[in-house]
């Protein structure tokens, strides 16, 4: 007569229902979730993989912040170059102006405008963005132009106090902008000064000072000769300023387009190693519910025969 142990078919068929209870549930779980891999164990070379796509899509992440915050602080930084432009318009238009009048008042007049204009362009180039100030190179914790004035009110000295070095951000790998626009550059190397700047001329804050001078001292042949040609320069400087922010956004706005669509492609490698095919795991799930049904009537009859043959 044929004798089995009395834990041979129970052990095996605690095991092969223990695996296939184990399997069920991740078929469950996949299928409610629609991700193949919730933990390392799970397919550990593949969440290796999406671990470093994750790490990927950080540094991107902070590209594009980084792209943003450049974005606002050049929209800002035109607005004020903008503002530079058309006040020294304004003045330019006065110098015209002055070489058409013969009245002491009238000068005085302009020349208090100009003064103002001085004072209005001083508080302009001391902008801030997010609390920093803009035109002051690194040196962004103080104001970057001081402006000394008279017992009148005449302002008879602005100096800069701010540096030569801008600030610049990564805006991709190994690829870094700046939005940052020195407020005065006399090293004679690095970024064009947007007030003054030795190698071209401009020196917009004196310039101004020099006009008001010479309106109040009615001097229209130092206004046409020296003071005009000056404003000139200083007016093709704001341009080219103009042209390099435009240039800058243009950049940043590729950059963008280009970051995000490689998060688009990140999140796909992703979802390609994390998501499932949902049609499939259900077909899975129910031969796996079929298998463990099929085990349980299969592991009874064998236990029933087998207790049989024991009581014969």
């Amino acid at each position: 007569m044929f004798r089995v142990t009395s834990n041979t078919f129970p052990n095996s068929l605690t095991d092969q229902l223990s695996r296939l209870t184990y399997r069920e549930t991740q078929l469950n779980t996949q299928a409610a979730t629609g991700q193949r891999i919730r933990n390392p164990e799970d397919d550990p070379a593949a969440m290796h993989r999406v671990m470093d796509l994750q790490r990927d899509s950080q540094v991107l992440g902070q590209y594009q912040n980084n792209i943003a915050d450049l974005k606002d602080q050049a929209t800002v930084t035109y607005s004020t170059v903008n503002s530079l432009k058309n006040l020294l318009t304004r003045a330019q238009e006065l110098a015209t102006r002055a070489g058409g009048i013969n009245s002491t008042t009238d000068f005085k007049i302009m020349a208090t405008e100009v003064n103002q204009l001085i004072k209005t362009g001083v508080q302009a180039a001391n902008g801030k963005f997010r609390g920093d100030y803009l035109f002051g190179g690194t040196l962004s914790n103080q104001p970057p132009f001081v402006e000394t004035s008279d017992a009148s009110g005449n302002v008879t000295a602005v100096a800069y106090q701010g540096n030569a070095t801008p600030t610049n951000n990564e805006i991709a790998q190994g690829l870094t902008a700046s939005a940052s626009v020195l407020g005065s550059n006399s090293t004679g190397s690095g970024p064009r000064g947007m007030i003054a700047d030795s190698r071209y001329g401009a020196d917009l804050f004196n310039h101004l000072i020099a006009l008001r001078d010479a309106l109040n001292a009615g001097d229209t042949t130092a206004i046409k000769n020296v003071v005009n040609p000056s404003l000139a320069a200083d007016e093709d400087n704001l341009l080219i300023h103009v042209g390099i922010n435009g240039a800058l956004q243009a950049q940043l706005d590729t950059a963008k387009s280009m970051a995000a669509q490689e998060q688009v492609s990140l999140e796909g490698a992703v979802s390609k190693e994390v998501d499932v095919d949902i049609a499939d795991t259900v077909t899975r799930l129910n031969r796996t519910q079929t298998a463990y049904q099929a085990a349980i009537k299969s592991g009874a009859a064998i236990l029933n025969q087998s207790l049989l043959d024991y009581l014969k």
